[in-house]
C-alpha cells in the first residue's frame, strides 16, 4: 500500500456504521498511519470486504513477522468499548482456540493480532464437518472469566438492545418481538452459569491457522459472561440463506437445536429460546439499518422456533 493517507474504508464498513461513528470513519486513514508508526509496521494491504464494525490491515512487524492490524470502531456511547472487551477476552484465552494478541493500543481501538488465513473459515468445509470443528473450538473457549473481569453479563449485553426491540413491538413483527422479550425474561431468571462466551460465534468467525496450536482459531469475539446456550444460539442459524433454500428448513432448524444441545449437554429449550431471541434482535437491527431482506430472513428463522 503506497500511503495510508489514501486508505479508503471498505464499503461494507461505511454502509454498516451508524452516523454516530462518522467521525471515526473519516479519521481512519490518520489513525491507521499513527498506529502503524507506533507499532513499527509495514502495511501490505487492506482486507476486504472486511467487517461491519472494524477494519483489518495485513502488516509486517519490524522483524518481518506477518501480522494483522485490526482497528475497531468505538461503539455506542454508554456501552463498554468493543476493542477493550475483545482485548480482554483474547488475553484471557491466551491463544487457546483463539487468535493471539501481539500488541495493543485499546485507547485507539487497535489490536495487533497474529495473522491467520482470513480467506479460509469453517464455512469452506461441508456443513457437518464445519459444525464439529466449531463445537470443538467453542468448548475450549468456555472458560471461567477470571476475577474482576470487565465483561458484561448476558443480561447486560441483551439489555443494550431492549429499547429498539420494545419500539418494534408495535410493528408488523409485534407478536414475535413480544415473545422474544418474554423469553429473555424467562431465560435470565433461570439458573446462572458463569463462563466466558465468544458472543458472536459462527463458522465464519473461525479461521484456518498454520496449525502450531490448532488448525482453526476463533476471531472477532463480542464477549459476555453467561450460559453456553447463548453462544450455541448464534450457531443454530449459521448459513441461514442456505438453510432457507432447503426443503423443510423449519424442521432442519429445530433439529439443529437438538443436535447442538446434545453434543455439549446443554438444555435444548434454553438453546431454542436464545436462538429465537437472538434471531429477533438481529432481525430488528437489520430492518432498522435498511437491510430488509436480511431482517425478514432472520425474523422468519425465529418464527420456526
Amino acid at each position: 500500500m503506497e500511503s495510508l493517507r489514501d486508505l479508503t474504508p471498505p464499503r461494507r464498513l461505511a454502509a454498516a456504521l451508524p452516523a454516530s461513528e462518522a467521525g471515526w470513519l473519516a479519521g481512519l486513514p490518520e489513525l491507521a498511519e499513527r498506529v502503524a508508526e507506533r507499532f513499527g509496521l509495514t502495511v501490505e494491504r487492506l482486507v476486504e470486504p472486511g467487517g461491519r464494525s472494524s477494519v483489518a490491515l495485513l502488516v509486517r512487524r519490524a522483524d518481518g513477522t506477518r501480522a494483522t492490524l485490526k482497528l475497531v470502531a468505538p461503539g455506542p456511547a454508554g456501552q463498554p468499548a468493543p476493542a477493550e472487551l475483545e482485548l480482554a477476552a483474547l488475553r484471557r484465552w491466551d491463544g487457546l482456540a483463539a487468535v493471539r494478541v501481539l500488541d495493543a493500543a485499546p485507547e485507539d481501538g487497535a489490536l495487533l493480532l497474529e495473522r491467520l488465513h482470513g480467506e479460509t473459515s469453517l464455512r469452506s468445509l461441508p456443513d457437518a464437518k464445519a459444525t464439529l470443528e466449531a463445537l470443538s473450538t467453542l468448548r475450549r473457549l468456555w472458560v471461567a472469566p477470571g476475577e474482576d473481569h470487565p465483561f458484561p453479563s448476558v443480561g447486560e449485553r441483551t439489555g443494550f438492545a431492549l429499547g429498539a426491540l420494545r419500539a418494534a413491538a408495535g410493528g408488523e413483527a409485534g407478536p414475535l418481538v413480544e415473545r422474544a422479550l418474554e423469553l429473555r425474561d424467562e431465560l435470565l431468571a433461570g439458573p446462572p452459569e458463569e463462563v466466558l462466551l465468544h458472543g458472536d460465534f459462527r463458522q465464519g468467525a473461525v479461521l484456518a491457522s498454520d496449525g502450531e496450536r490448532a488448525p482453526w482459531l476463533a476471531v472477532g469475539p463480542e464477549p459476555a459472561v453467561g450460559e453456553r446456550a447463548f453462544d450455541l444460539a448464534r450457531l443454530v442459524r449459521d448459513r441461514l440463506h442456505d438453510l432457507m433454500a432447503s426443503p423443510g428448513a423449519a424442521a432442519i432448524a429445530r433439529r439443529r437445536v437438538t443436535r447442538l444441545s446434545g453434543t455439549v449437554e446443554a438444555d435444548p429449550d434454553r438453546v431454542r429460546g436464545w436462538a429465537l431471541y437472538r434471531g429477533v434482535a438481529s432481525g430488528v437491527r437489520q430492518l432498522a439499518a435498511g437491510r430488509r431482506a436480511d431482517g425478514e430472513a432472520l425474523l422468519e428463522f425465529a418464527s420456526w422456533l
